[in-house]
C-alpha cells in the first residue's frame, strides 16, 4: 500500500517553520505498513491543492493532508476539499460543542471565526479534535483513502495516534510489522557499522537494520513483518542480547526512549537526587530533564553560570582556579559540580563549561571546547571534549555527552 504526506502552508515554503510533521507522520505510517511514496510540501492556493490531490490520488492508496484548517481567510483547505469532493461545509453540531467546551474552559469568548471551524464537508468522516479547535476529515474516492489533519503538530500527533491510525489498519488490513529499537550512545555510526557488522550479516534476509542517527543519539531499529509477535519479539530479544554482547554499554536503553528520561528512570530506581551547574549549554541540560513528567522527584534545581562571576558567587569555584585555569578547564569544572551538588544537598550533579561558538576561540581551546563533570560524595569525574563548530549542534553534543557520563559514572560503567 503507497501513501502520500501533502503538508499545506506558505510558512512551511518560506523557512518560516520546519516541517517536523511529515518526518513523525512517515515513521508512523511505515509502522502500519504503509510505504510512503511521495512526501509534498504546497502553498495555500487552492489549484496548487487540487493539483496535489490528484497527483497523489492517481498513485497512491493513502493521502495524508495537514495544514490549512485554521479559522482564518488563508486556511483554505476545507473550503478546496469539500469542492474537490462535490460536497458542502456543513455546521457540525458535535465539533460546535466540542469548541463551545474548549473556548470557555479557557475562559475566552466564541466568535464567528470559532463558529467557522465547526463547518466540514457533508461527505466526510468527521475525525473530532480532543485538543485543538480544528477537527479531521477522511474521505474515500476510487479507492483511494484522504485524511485532513489541522497543522500544529501536538494536535496532528495526538489526533493521528487515538483517531486516524487505528482506522487505517482497520480499513487496509495493514501487515503486523514488528520494530526493535535499541538506543545506543557514544559511538560513531561508521565505527558502530564495523562492530557490529558480522551480527548484521546474520540476520534473516526478512529482517531490516535502520540506523538512526542524531547529536543526542544512534537508534539501531530492527523491523520485520510477523504473522505471529509474541514469537518476533522474542527472536528480537535474542538478537538483541548477541548485539549487546558486542557492544555492551554503548547501549543506554531498548524502545524510543532519550538519555533524559533513561537518567530519569535510574535516578528513581535508586531514590537518588540530581543538580545541574552549565555554562555553554545555558540550561538545555535542565530542560531536557524537565521535560519528563514526575522529574521533579529526583531533580532538585540547575544554576545557569554563564559568567565567572555566579560561578564564584553561587557555585563557589575559586577565583584563582579561574585566573589560573580559565572557565574551560577540568579544574573549573570540577569546582562547579561539587558547587551545585553542596548547594541544592542532591546525591549527583553535572557540570558543563565550554565555548559554543562561532566567538571564544583561544590557543589551544577551539570552538568546541568542553570539559563536562560528573560527582557524588565520593569524588568527581570530569573529560574534555571537541565537538565542532556549529553552536547549536555543540550545545546538543555537550548535553548528551554530560547524561551519558552520568549514566556510566552512577552504574560505575567505564
Amino acid at each position: 500500500m503507497n501513501a502520500e504526506i501533502i503538508n499545506i502552508g506558505d510558512e512551511i515554503l518560506i523557512g518560516q517553520i520546519v516541517n517536523t510533521n511529515s518526518t513523525w507522520l512517515a515513521e508512523k505510517l511505515e509502522s502500519i505498513g504503509l510505504k510512503i511514496r511521495q512526501i509534498t510540501a504546497i502553498s495555500d492556493d487552492k489549484s496548487h491543492i487540487v493539483e496535489a490531490l490528484d497527483a497523489a490520488a492517481s498513485k497512491s492508496n493513502l493521502v495524508v493532508i495537514t495544514g490549512g484548517l485554521g479559522p482564518t481567510e488563508d486556511d483554505i483547505t476545507k473550503q478546496t476539499l469539500a469542492e474537490y469532493f462535490g460536497t458542502k461545509l456543513v455546521e457540525n453540531q458535535e465539533v460546535l460543542n466540542d469548541l463551545k467546551r474548549f473556548i470557555e474552559a479557557r475562559n475566552l469568548t466564541m466568535n464567528k471565526l470559532n463558529i467557522k471551524q465547526a463547518e466540514l464537508p457533508e461527505s466526510c468522516t468527521v475525525v473530532r479534535n480532543t485538543i485543538g479547535t480544528a477537527a479531521g476529515m477522511w474521505f474515500e474516492k476510487d479507492e483511494t483513502v484522504f485524511i485532513s489533519m489541522p497543522g500544529v503538530p501536538f494536535e496532528m500527533k495526538k489526533m493521528f495516534e487515538e483517531s486516524f491510525m487505528p482506522m487505517l489498519q482497520s480499513h487496509f488490513k495493514t501487515p503486523e510489522i514488528v520494530h526493535f529499537t535499541v538506543q545506543t550512545y557514544g559511538i560513531p555510526e561508521s565505527n558502530l557499522a564495523e562492530l557490529i557488522a558480522d551480527w548484521e550479516k546474520n540476520l534473516p534476509r526478512y529482517v531490516k537494520l535502520a540506523y538512526l542517527p542524531s547529536p543526542e543519539r544512534l537508534r539501531l531499529r530492527l523491523s520485520t513483518i510477523s504473522t505471529n509477535v509474541a514469537e518476533t519479539e522474542q527472536f528480537m530479544q535474542s538478537e538483541y542480547e548477541k548485539l549487546r554482547a558486542i557492544i555492551g554499554n554503548a547501549i543506554y536503553d531498548v524502545g524510543d526512549k532519550y538519555l533524559h528520561e533513561t537518567i530519569g528512570d535510574i535516578l528513581r530506581e535508586k531514590n537518588a537526587t540530581l543538580a545541574t551547574a552549565e555554562s555553554c549549554t545555558g540550561g538545555n541540560i535542565s530542560r531536557l530533564i524537565t521535560s519528563v513528567s514526575g522529574s521533579s522527584v529526583y531533580f532538585k534545581g540547575a544554576v545557569v553560570a554563564y559568567s565567572n562571576e555566579i560561578k564564584m558567587r553561587v557555585l563557589g569555584v575559586k577565583s584563582e582556579t579561574l585566573q589560573s585555569f580559565g572557565a574551560v578547564s577540568e579544574q573549573t569544572v570540577k569546582e562547579m559540580a561539587v558547587g551545585v551538588m553542596r548547594l541544592y544537598e542532591t546525591n549527583y550533579a553535572i557540570s558543563v563549561s565550554g565555548i559554543a561558538g562561532t566567538n571564544g576561540a583561544t590557543d589551544g581551546k577551539p570552538v568546541g571546547t568542553t570539559w563536562i563533570a560528573v560527582a557524588d560524595k565520593n569524588g568527581v569525574r570530569a573529560e574534555r571534549f571537541v565537538f565542532g563548530t556549529q553552536r547549536d549542534t555543540n550545545i546538543r553534543r555537550a548535553s548528551s555527552k554530560a547524561l551519558d557520563m552520568l549514566r556510566k559514572f552512577i552504574l560505575n560503567f567505564e
